[in-house]
């Protein structure tokens, strides 16, 4: 195992970001997962809002969706807004492929 020196000299840049601490990172990124690349769960899938957009035919059924979502409390208004904006400026596809019907049976339920 190197010492303190050789690990300074052999990683500079991990170096100063170790020593820098902890960096927080936001990321507001665009859900694109490939079904087949995700890995299944023992856990009981619960549908989010995105998984329901998915599903959308249209930009004012997604709409239509984030809005019942917020009326039912799913979702509070920040996020609301934070949907309909990436809707907006991204397109109806930005949060995925669209799901078909009887997808949960070619896919499972492990999303």
């Amino acid at each position: 195992m190197p010492n303190d020196d050789e690990f300074r000299t052999a990683y500079p840049a991990l170096n100063k970001e170790l020593e820098s601490g902890t960096a927080k990172v936001e990321i507001d990124g665009v859900r694109a997962m490939s079904e087949k690349t995700e890995t299944p769960s023992a856990e009981r899938f619960l549908p989010d809002v995105a998984d329901y957009i998915r599903r959308c035919d249209t930009m004012d059924q997604a709409v239509e969706i984030i809005n019942y979502m917020l009326k039912r409390g799913e979702i509070n208004t920040k996020e609301a807004r934070k949907f309909k904006s990436q809707l907006k400026a991204q397109g109806l596809r930005s949060f995925g492929t669209k799901k078909e019907t009887d997808h949960y049976l070619h896919f499972g339920t492990s999303e």
